[in-house]
């Protein structure tokens, strides 16, 4: 059965927008996309295939969301730690405080992460997972991210320990799932179906997270690249992000030493003086696909590497958690000039107010007016989806990719550029399709 959707405006992201556009699936994928409704083929006998055609009215069709960094532990916070322009040592101790508070695993911080996510269009992500954090059956395409951290060279057997286990437990399962009602399907890799819509946990895909320079030994860095490169997985570490850090790696000092040697964690010799981004950069750029969290401080050479090593290494700017350190500008078109990939990424609720990414979109549109409106679509979709290795499969419309969709309520005003819609503080998420069934939808989604 081929169903077929139709909206006031198209963004297929691998080209223009097309208004009173059409996408078309068939199971778990697009088999056409474009102008008006295409013909639905023929059976055996050359019986017409039966169609069903959908007309959702005044809305855009986009590719699902992609979330190219989150932490959906902190879903249950409902405001960011501490307050806006706060000190980046400050806030880890406010992190710290938050995650030692008793029974916040009965409040499924995950699982509303996920809820969340999912009514806000996205359809794919890479979650920052702690040891020990449950995975959650979802619609979502999740990317869990193992955390890391050996600031001491004592504690980096133990990190790798953590680091292996997430992979052999997780990645290479291919007897059973963890639900015990799954069935393995080898055409399409590790991926199982406990029931229709619901990905298994077990079939997940997972990468590594070193966390950041202060907090992760280089011996450990080491180890999780020549894992990523044994195993083909991504790895995202979290660099650039404050002063602070800048501080510790040129001049062995600051608020965040200060910090490591109030918890016992500081290790003279782990971080060379007169060290930069630029030398962890290097040995990310050695993994099979790296994910550069943040990056507001990067320099003119560091960009430049960024923009060489385009294909295998992102950026992931949060625009919203930006603001909420009150950091300078952030050097967006600088890496977009160089021909960086970079992804966007809500943060956690820690930082940021919320899990949207439309959110994130219309930040960083009010942030860089001089950068065009589609390419920072790009950055929620196409791009993510490459930061996360799989946008071979999502991340936009096209015949043969897998079905996942947005759907966006649309002002009723018109516009020169149909991306002012999507970005219109009006518009807003009604429905959401993952791998070709809806998902979710708005419980006052005026569309049929």
């Amino acid at each position: 059965m081929r169903t077929t959707l139709r909206a006031r405006c198209l963004f297929p992201v691998g080209g223009d927008p097309i208004p009173d556009g059409t996408v078309s699936m068939e199971g778990e994928r697009i088999v056409a996309c474009g102008a008006g409704v295409p013909p639905a083929g023929c059976l055996s006998g050359g019986t017409p295939a039966p169609q069903e055609i959908r007309d959702l009215g005044n809305v855009a069709i986009l590719p699902g969301l992609v979330n190219a960094h989150v932490h959906l532990d902190f879903s249950d916070l409902p405001a960011p730690l501490g307050h806006r322009g706060i000190g980046f040592a400050d806030w880890i101790r406010c992190v710290m405080a938050f995650r030692q508070q008793p029974a916040r695993a009965e409040r499924q911080p995950a699982a509303r992460g996920l809820a969340e996510s999912l009514r806000g269009g996205v359809t794919a992500l890479g979650n920052i997972v702690q040891p020990g954090e449950p995975l959650i059956a979802s619609p979502i395409d999740v990317t869990a991210l193992l955390e890391l951290i050996a600031p001491t060279a004592d504690r980096v057997a133990a990190a790798l320990q953590l680091a292996k286990a997430h992979l052999v437990g997780q990645t290479f399962l291919s007897a059973a799932c963890w639900c015990g009602s799954c069935t393995a399907a080898p055409e399409t890799g590790w991926q199982y179906n406990c029931h229709p819509n619901v990905v298994c946990p077990a079939a997940r895909t997972v990468g590594l997270s070193p966390h950041a320079p202060y907090s992760v030994h280089p011996d450990l860095l080491a180890a999780v690249v020549e894992l990523s490169q044994r195993h083909k997985i991504p790895v995202a570490m979290h660099l650039a992000e404050s002063p602070e850090e800048l501080e510790l790696l040129r001049h062995g000092g600051g608020p965040l030493r200060a910090l490591l040697e109030e918890l016992g964690a500081w290790e003279a010799t782990a971080i060379p003086r007169e060290a930069r981004p630029l030398d962890y950069l290097r040995r990310l750029a050695r993994a099979e696909r790296a994910l550069v969290v943040h990056g507001n401080f990067l320099d003119d050479e560091e960009i430049s590497l960024l923009g060489a090593t385009a294909d295998r290494m992102s950026v992931v700017y949060c625009p919203r958690t930006h603001d909420w350190f009150a950091h300078r500008d952030y050097p967006l078109e600088k890496l977009l000039a160089a021909g960086a990939t970079v992804a966007l990424g809500t943060d956690g609720r820690g930082s940021s107010p919320d899990l949207s990414l439309l959110g994130e979109m219309r930040c960083a549109a009010q942030k860089h007016p001089g950068v065009p409106l589609a390419a920072i679509l790009r950055m929620a979709t196409i791009a993510a989806a490459r930061a996360l290795g799989r946008e071979t499969e999502i991340g936009s419309l096209a015949a043969g990719k897998r079905a996942d969709l947005a759907i966006v309520a649309l002002p009723d005003r018109s516009a020169d550029d149909p991306h002012e819609l999507l970005f219109d503080p009006a518009a807003s998420v009604v429905a959401c399709y993952c791998r070709g069934a809806e998902a979710y939808r708005s419980g006052n989604a005026a569309i049929s």
